[in-house]
């Protein structure tokens, strides 16, 4: 029977140390760290993620309950007070340049989007995590509530969150979206949050395309009507120009596509600068921003990122980048072993055996477990 370490120690042998070192030096505070290393940090909060814990006793407990197994971790025993101090002191800027680094290997082999174009192909949507105001003063939402917005532009190739902001429960979904560094020739779908005829006239400029929905508000002029087939749904695709006191900030031609949905009845109209695509390609795109909400769904029911093992600014936005490590290093997995199992069942696998000795891609394929030859194994002779 071939030997093997924790399932959770070849996961985190996913994670360069070399990598990992360098970035925690780079984002080193203070002295020197004397009774735990960013490292422990890193395993301490990336098992509070795969396994449900859901305190910081509730972590150490586990890991010493399981301290025989810590040295293939990489790890040394944990106390509470220290890790509370440096996850409260130690910049969370380390775990955010440890996603960029696995996002850029996830992109390698991420699959391709289910369209037949080529272009790079985005959907931008944003999460609220309600935070109690008594407890986490510093995150003050409304007057009584407080919260912490996680902004995403996902990539449909492989579904992977390429642009990620934290930012507190006040931030606009559009003012974060001007920030952001989109390809040109890409293709940008977003809800009626992010409309913004200004802004959509800088994403055209740089040669971005937009698909989102037109509000109901809206004055044009139709300056172009073009023959739709009404089998597919299809009720217009027209060529327009925004007037009234928007007519300044969006001075290009937009293109309008109404859409009625067959299964629910529900009428859809959008607004798009892209004339090349199909109508029913356009609202095809649309209809695949849904997959931004099913990542949001994921992480929020099957990693810990509603409730907090720390209270301060810096706890909370350390304990949702390592969430986002933990996300990418189970999508890399995913893509390379090319293993057909959904993220949740893969994640509820590892909960059941993180301390198991059992090889981690045959766990997660599936494959039954090895079969131990009783007459051979030395260790099974005294039974």
């Amino acid at each position: 029977m071939s030997h093997h370490n924790t399932v959770f120690s070849q996961l985190l042998k996913l994670v360069s140390r070399h990598e990992f070192e360098g970035l925690a030096k780079e984002h080193h505070e203070g002295q020197k760290l004397r009774k735990m290393s960013r490292w422990s940090q890193f395993v301490s909060l990336s098992l509070a993620q795969l396994s449900g814990r859901a305190s910081l006793r509730d972590i150490v407990s586990n890991l010493s309950a399981q301290a025989a197994k810590l040295y293939h971790l990489g790890s040394n025993n944990v106390t509470r007070s220290s890790l509370s101090r440096v996850n409260e002191c130690q910049p969370y800027t380390l775990y955010e340049a440890l996603f960029h680094k696995l996002l850029s290997r996830c992109h390698a082999t991420a699959p391709k989007h289910g369209f037949r174009f080529k272009n790079k192909l985005y959907s931008l949507d944003s999460t609220t995590i309600d935070l109690c105001l008594s407890v986490f003063p510093w995150a003050k939402f409304r007057r009584t509530k407080g919260a912490v917005k996680v902004h995403v532009g996902l990539d449909h190739q492989g579904f992977l969150p390429s642009f990620v902001r934290i930012t507190d429960g006040k931030q606009h979904d559009v003012t974060v979206a001007r920030a952001l560094a989109l390809p040109a020739d890409s293709i940008v779908v977003m809800d009626r949050a992010y409309i913004d005829y200004a802004w959509f006239n800088s994403l055209n400029d740089k040669g971005i395309f937009f698909v989102t929905r037109q509000k109901r508000n809206a004055t044009y002029r139709i300056t172009e009507r073009r023959d739709v087939i009404k089998a597919k749904g299809l009720t217009c695709d027209q060529t327009i120009y925004i007037t009234g006191s928007k007519a300044q900030t969006c001075s290009i031609p937009l293109r309008r596509i109404g859409f009625k949905d067959a299964t629910t009845g529900k009428h859809y109209v959008f607004l798009t600068n892209n004339f090349h695509l199909a109508a029913k390609t356009i609202a095809d795109l649309y209809k695949s921003r849904w997959q931004v909400e099913l990542f949001f769904k994921c992480i929020k029911q099957n990693l810990k990122i509603k409730s907090f093992v720390g209270t301060s600014k810096n706890a909370v936005m350390t304990q949702i980048w390592i969430a986002m490590c933990a996300y990418l290093l189970l999508l890399w997995i995913k893509f390379s072993c090319q293993i057909d199992r959904s993220l949740q069942q893969m994640i509820r696998l590892l909960q059941l055996n993180l301390f198991e000795r059992r090889d981690l891609m045959t766990l997660l394929r599936g494959d039954p477990p090895e079969l131990v030859d009783k007459l051979n194994h030395p260790q099974l002779e005294l039974l």
